[in-house]
């Protein structure tokens, strides 16, 4: 009986959606052109180059009083990850060799893989933290990116990051990672 109902409805689908293929509105009228007000609050990203970072600052310290607040819970006390969410702090910088192409178990951490510092920004201000994504204010993401950098000994622990000093960090792998420069079309494969 139970198969029978599903070939039933199915076809009873399918029946409905021929029909209103044929003749089908040209406008369902449901919601609303968006505005520009409400284009420009959405468009938060931002560029490796920095372009798009906002204003605000935050310090190291700031920075880890937050990280335990809304961060820890998830990847640790000490950037370790708590499965299945990925570690976050820790850098070998006797690891020479980028191991990532010939062990997929190598731990990508900020401080080890990420090529740009403004990404660390970018996705925390709009991922995290994963209850509440974009609820930290810009000062409080410029706090928690720069204890993340400086916990992977990427900038000192007396740093205090903003738009400038932020876009002008320097990832220790960055020069490891190849460019995309596709534009699409034929040069795509």
């Amino acid at each position: 009986m139970h198969r029978a109902f599903v070939v039933g409805v199915a076809l009873a689908v399918a029946a409905c959606r021929m029909d209103n293929t044929a003749k089908g509105p040209s406008r369902y009228a449901l919601g609303r052109a968006a505005t520009a007000a409400e284009v420009a609050e959405r468009d938060v990203d931002v560029s490796p180059d920095g372009a798009g970072l906002p204003a605000g600052r935050g310090t190291v310290a700031q920075g880890a009083a937050l990280y335990v607040a809304q961060c820890a819970s998830c990847h640790g006390a000490n950037g370790e990850g708590i499965p299945p969410y990925p570690k976050l702090i820790g850098r070998d910088p006797a690891a020479e060799g980028f191991p990532f192409g010939k062990d997929p178990r190598a731990a990508r951490t900020i401080g080890n893989y990420w090529p740009y510092a403004t990404t660390v920004f970018d996705y925390v201000r709009r991922a995290m933290p994963q209850p509440a994504p974009g609820s930290l204010t810009d000062d409080q993401v410029y706090a928690i990116t720069a204890y993340l950098l400086a916990a992977n000994r990427i900038i000192p622990m007396t740093a205090t990051l903003d738009s400038a000093s932020l876009a002008a960090v320097k990832m220790p792998y960055a020069n490891r990672f190849v460019r995309d420069d596709r534009r699409g079309g034929k040069e795509v494969r």
